[in-house]
């Protein structure tokens, strides 16, 4: 056996304080320091890895094919593979027509692309046409250093990182020794000769089964664990990647093992320095749900423990071919353990039955009830944090975990008030608020229980909080951090106005941005620039953690705060660059270039019902409609439901949550918790001035206008400056068309209820009736469009869809909404409310940030046209903004308020 064999006191993670962070993009920055958690490449859009990508290629169903990456995408990848290496395909002309569709799906083309091939010639290809910063998959030494020079400088010159193979001119590293030999040489010639970034240099040190019965093949895991720890430390700002499931190709067949096999390997790959890697989750367990007896035999192989390891996992692995389960009286053993031990259990598992028991007997063997929460809740929350901050635990099971220490704390309450005992010491002071004008707030309070649980005392303003009373309650609290959340794109001047005014009164409080429509981009082009102190973008909840970490760190704060804001100057000026090469036209040239479609040839559908009418219906037909992705993915679960529900990383949480949101959404629909209003009207109308769509009672008088926004960036020959109106026939042609508007909600009693779990402590709860109402109003904003196509407009009466059908958007016509890309402009909103006469109808009401009360509701517009689609209108130039302001008779200083995130700079 080998001596140098690894310990625990090896798997420490290198230190990462000072490494140069790898910057990759798409449409969006992808920025993997030592903050970031293990980055997952999605694997299934490489033809050699998955049987139905490659027939979607070889069929040249392309369409199809970019669902599998959307559904990556979508799944939590960060990085998607593209491989088009295969012996009957074209794989030159295959890599360049696919990137450049993916370049035109902004859903897709958001995370950065790994361009993968064995072909120099493919790989080239895929460089010239791929947007933002991607990686190439690989190079390597295996035909000499000349040529690995050359192609290194080209790929410097494309501006990608590269993944550098352990391959030589002599072969494939196999041991320790001939990895970090091959890695230092491949790092010192592209460091000192080609002079590139060795932050944008990835090493893939070879991941080789383990467990195949073979003497040589016995160190292949701790080998690669050796070299990567080589690697971080001695290799500055070097990366590691990898393909997990190689590891367990041994056990192909026994997916019990294979799956505990790889996430134990992945386990100790990253407390190595392993940052990114081609992970199936199909075939991935949870490091902490694995049968603790299973681990021991499977550390003993990856590890090499024992002599015999491999055949003692071998005869293990027999008796593990089945689901593993457990038993009632296993699963209640662990009430057997310490009292610490169970107060653990209970936290982590979200075990609400035993907690005042427990916390009873602490309380009695303690001095102070106040040690209870410093002493045996905070371990077991570290516990928590400590799992959640390494993906071993997921955002329901920190919600649960809140929830149980919450309970905990109020019995013990009473004791301390007694003893007039101070609380416990927290880790610091957060202020929470959604900006005013915005109602939305389940982020929000997801990144509170988060930070919550970490021991911060959380001061939350609730929703709509002017910026004043932010500013003042942050005074008056003396809070260490600003939180600020808002989802529609209004909510981002607000947080640049409320900078502006810390900056004022000279505050030095650092402010956490986040929310839906919120960005790095953003924070740093247009809030970080007001305020002279610390701002900082939260991507999600998971984040919040370490950020206000290094915020509240005496000896970290100073230091962390120089480094965002050159990190922000930088993508700034970046940003600025970018936004200025863009070509634009003018919305006069722009309008001649207008989408035209044959109008001659196409008479508009003559609605069944023309005028306005509200919409009540029974929740229990809401359910069918439901679109289920978006509930996991606002609990941060991402993958498609119902697949997810199968998914080996996150499959066994997201059952259970879907199990007691079932179970909620039973008792609210049987016992009618939530009322589903809503209002619609279909009106004729026709394009007006290019741009806008004029509105006619059944008698022609004039009603109100729609006006539209056009896209101005410059097109190849064949694509059109599109706007909404491009889809309603011009009055000149004599044809009348049609156009509806309509408001649905299912958020009426949401917050009573919402407010009583507050009240009861139950926050997994209170963010639960959230999420389920929203989903129920866009269910019925679905079931409404429905009944539109095919009764009450009637354009489509025979339409026979699916719900998936229905969620890919497979109907006819289009439901866009204002705020949303096709129509960013909220004050659209006014119109359609003064159409249908929505407050006073069904009650919804409009912010004065325009934002929809209750927070669970939808509005948008109807167009029925066969060739109308979904669009994005993109940047605008000023001409349009004055143009824009003039049609709808306000100030360009007022349009440009609500147009501002879509202006080019």
């Amino acid at each position: 056996m080998n001596d140098e064999r690894i310990t625990n006191n090896d798997k420490r993670k290198p230190k990462s304080e000072k490494r140069k962070p790898l910057v990759l993009s798409g449409l969006e920055p992808l920025v993997i320091d030592g903050n970031t958690n293990f980055v997952n490449v999605g694997e299934r859009t490489n033809v050699t890895g998955s049987r139905k990508f490659l027939r979607l290629i070889k069929e040249e169903n392309f369409d199809e094919a970019l669902e599998v990456a959307r559904a990556q995408v979508e799944g939590g990848a960060q990085i998607i593979d593209v491989n088009m290496d295969e012996g009957m395909l074209d794989g030159k002309w295959a890599m360049v027509k696919f990137l450049n569709l993916i370049a035109a799906e902004p859903d897709i083309a958001r995370v950065p692309i790994m361009i993968d091939s064995s072909k120099w010639d493919i790989i080239e290809a895929g460089l010239q046409v791929t947007q933002g910063k991607g990686i190439v998959n690989s190079i390597s030494l295996k035909e000499g250093e000349p040529e690995f020079i050359e192609r290194a400088k080209l790929i410097k010159r494309y501006g990608a990182a590269v993944i550098v193979m352990a391959f030589d001119e002599v072969g494939q590293a196999d041991s320790y020794e001939r990895r970090i030999e091959i890695c230092k040489r491949s790092y010192d010639i592209l460091v000192e000769k080609v002079k590139f970034s060795p932050q944008d240099i990835i090493f893939d040190p070879n991941i080789f089964p383990v467990g195949t019965g073979m003497e040589e093949h016995r160190q292949n895991a701790v080998d690669f664990f050796r070299a990567t720890k080589w690697i971080r430390e001695n290799l500055p700002h070097a990366h590691i990647s990898g393909g997990v499931s190689n590891v367990s190709f041994s056990f192909r067949g026994n997916n019990t093992v294979r799956e505990a096999m790889n996430a134990a390997f992945l386990y100790h790959g990253i407390q190595h320095g392993m940052t990114m890697g081609i992970v199936n989750p199909e075939m991935l367990e949870i490091y902490d749900e694995i049968n603790k007896e299973l681990l021991v035999y499977i550390e003993d192989v990856l590890l090499d423990r024992r002599e015999d390891a491999t055949e003692r996992l071998l005869d293990y692995a027999e008796t593990v071919k089945g689901n593993g389960k457990v038993n009632e009286k296993q699963a209640q053993e662990w009430r057997s353990g310490t009292l610490q031990e169970r107060i653990t259990h209970s936290l982590v598992k979200g075990v609400l039955e035993f907690v005042e028991d427990d916390a009873e007997e602490a309380r009695q063997a303690v001095d102070k009830p106040i040690e209870v929460i410093e002493g045996y809740l905070m371990n077991g929350m570290n516990v928590v944090g400590d799992l959640f901050g390494s993906g071993k635990m997921f955002l329901p099971q920190v919600v649960k975990s809140a929830r149980v220490m919450k309970k905990a704390v109020a019995y013990l309450l009473p004791y301390i008030e007694a003893e007039k005992d101070e609380r416990s010491r927290s880790a610091g002071k957060v202020l929470m608020a959604t900006v005013k004008g915005d109602v939305h707030d389940i982020g929000k309070n997801i990144v509170s229980v988060v930070l919550g649980c970490n021991n911060y005392e959380i001061v939350d303003l609730g929703v709509m909080v002017p910026p004043e009373k932010i500013i003042q309650a942050a005074i008056d609290q003396e809070v260490d951090i600003i939180g600020l959340s808002g989802l529609i794109t209004p909510s981002l001047d607000e947080m640049v106005y409320l900078a502006k005014e810390l900056e004022k009164l000279n505050l030095n409080i650092p402010v956490m941005i986040g929310g839906a429509t919120t960005s790095r981009a953003h924070t740093a082009v247009k809030i970080a620039p007001e305020y002279s102190k610390t701002v900082v973008h939260v991507n999600d909840a998971s984040r919040a953690v370490n950020v206000a970490g290094s915020l509240m760190n005496p000896k970290l704060k100073e230091a962390y705060g120089v480094s965002l804001r050159s990190e922000y100057d930088k993508l700034r000026e970046g940003f600025l660059n970018r936004s200025r090469e863009k070509n634009f036209l003018t919305i006069e040239q722009a309008r001649k270039n207008k989408l035209q479609l044959n109008w001659e040839e196409f008479t508009p559908e003559k609605p069944n019902f023309i005028g306005v009418k509200q919409v009540e219906i029974s929740l229990d037909k809401l359910r069918p409609y439901i679109d289920w992705t978006p509930f996991f993915r606002s609990w941060e679960l991402h993958g498609k439901y119902p697949a997810i529900l199968e998914d080996e990383v996150v499959g066994t949480e997201a059952t259970k949550l879907f199990a007691e949101a079932t179970t909620m959404l039973n008792s609210i629909i049987d016992e009618k918790w939530l009322t589903a209003k809503g209002i619609l009207g279909i009106f004729p109308a026709n394009q007006v001035d290019d741009d806008d769509i004029q509105l006619y009672d059944e008698a022609g008088k004039e009603l109100n206008k729609f006006l539209t926004l056009r896209q101005q960036s410059e097109k190849n020959k064949r694509a059109s400056n599109i706007a909404l109106a491009d889809f309603i026939a011009p009055k000149e042609i004599g044809k009348q068309d049609y156009v509806g508007a309509f408001c649905v909600t299912t958020g009426f009693g949401v917050d009573e209820i919402s407010d009583k779990y507050v009240k009861d402590l139950d926050d997994y709860n209170s963010i639960m009736i959230k999420a389920l109402a929203d989903r129920l109003a866009e269910a019925f904003a679905e079931y409404l469009h429905e009944q539109v196509r095919k009764e009450i407009w009637g354009y489509d009466s025979d339409e026979k869809l699916s719900n998936e059908e229905l969620i890919k958007e497979n109907y006819k016509g289009i439901r866009p909404a204002p705020g949303y890309p096709a129509c960013p402009d909220h004050l659209e909103k006014k119109v359609i409310w003064e159409v249908l006469n929505v407050e006073e109808e069904i009650g919804v009401k409009l912010t004065d940030s325009l934002a929809m009360w209750p927070a669970s509701s939808v509005s948008g517009y109807y167009f029925a046209n066969p060739e109308s689609k979904y669009f994005g209108l993109g940047k605008i130039k000023e001409d349009q903004v004055a143009d824009y302001a003039k049609r709808r008779n306000i100030s360009i200083e007022e349009a440009t308020k609500w147009l501002n995130p879509n202006i080019a700079d």
